[in-house]
């Protein structure tokens, strides 16, 4: 009888470790190639032209670590460890990162079909409602009064359309000037008093400490519809332009070929970078691409595109890896590529 409440308690002590280092999770987030997805089917313009090859978005997977996925991490080629700080911002929740991520997804698409319309030559309007805020660096100006997700409208009572209005009007003032900034937050409207600071990480410029972003709408003809679902983040940016533009113009890009890559867009088709490049090389590599744009960073050391070479020695693919730093880049490039045969 002892022995057979024993190994109850044992079975009982044993799910209770399985449970732990499976379910019970770690200050900590684990990233890995995620996938490269086609994006024909999520990207429809109204009459749009049809095409031979493809071109893919690239995703990475992040999660919460457990204990063993911990352990397996050290262990994994392209699985990488970040500390909860290093993913969220100072109080965010993991709803809040994704409801950011979310709406930056949600502004990469914005400016991508800015530019692929632009470049197309075709009709469109734009409908600027002010600055969004990305991100509030802790111990800053800003800390405690703006948040995540914030719309910024006016400062000092003049009118801010673009990110770029909000920028020239700051650097205009000194450290300790006070600044009165209106903003929307969840349909309401308020005004705040910062009072601004010299920053280290502007070259100690003046500043509040915030990310932003111009928020805008647009109105196209012919119109385009884009279902990216839940798929977060700006990084897709030029693919998403790129396919747009395809569709758009009689030409395939693509000429037969499976084209994959990453890189954030702006309406000047200015290409930015992005995280994770080596583990979206590994997913475009998986899903048979021929060419990876990677952003290029102007040259830079370090950029994304030396790291994307790198992986892609690492894993000995074929797959051609192209630096770009705009969007011309990219078309000029697959402009003078030949037809797959």
């Amino acid at each position: 009888m002892k022995s057979s409440s024993k190994r109850v308690i044992w079975f009982i002590v044993g799910v209770l470790i399985i449970f732990s280092i499976t379910f019970i999770p770690l200050p900590y987030y684990i990233t890995k190639p995620g996938l490269a997805e086609e994006l024909e089917p999520i990207v429809k313009v109204e009459g749009g032209y049809k095409e031979d090859g493809s071109l893919m978005l690239t995703t990475v997977r992040i999660g919460k670590a457990t204990p063993l996925s911990y352990v397996l991490a050290q262990f994994q080629d392209f699985s990488h460890l970040y500390k909860e700080e290093e993913i969220l911002g100072e109080n965010e929740s993991n709803e809040e990162y994704n409801t950011r991520q979310l709406h930056m997804m949600e502004m990469s698409q914005e400016s991508a079909i800015a530019i692929a319309y632009e470049k197309a030559d075709k009709d469109i309007e734009y409908k600027y409602d002010g600055v969004y805020v990305m991100a509030v660096a802790p111990d800053m100006p800003a800390d405690g009064i703006l948040k995540t997700g914030d719309v910024v409208t006016k400062v000092d009572n003049k009118l801010v359309k673009r990110s770029e209005d909000l920028i020239s009007y700051v650097e205009g003032k000194k450290a300790g000037d006070k600044v009165s900034v209106t903003f929307k937050r969840n349909g309401k409207v308020k005004t705040e008093t910062i009072t601004l600071e010299q920053l280290k990480v502007l070259n100690n410029r003046v500043g509040m400490g915030i990310s932003l972003v111009t928020d805008f709408d647009i109105s196209v003809d012919p119109k385009v519809k884009i279902n990216s679902e839940e798929i977060g983040g700006p990084s897709a940016g030029l693919m998403f332009s790129l396919e747009i533009y395809n569709q758009l113009t009689k030409d395939d890009l693509t000429k037969g070929r499976q084209i994959a890559g990453t890189g954030t867009i702006n309406e000047k088709g200015e290409v930015g970078e992005i995280g994770g490049i080596e583990q979206k090389i590994v997913a475009a590599d998986k899903a048979g691409a021929e060419i990876f744009f990677a952003p290029n960073n102007h040259g830079a050391k370090n950029s994304n595109y030396q790291n994307a070479l790198k992986a892609a020695k690492q894993i000995d693919t074929d797959m051609k890896v192209v630096p770009v730093d705009t969007f011309d880049d990219a078309v000029s490039y697959l402009n003078k590529m030949p037809e797959k045969e």
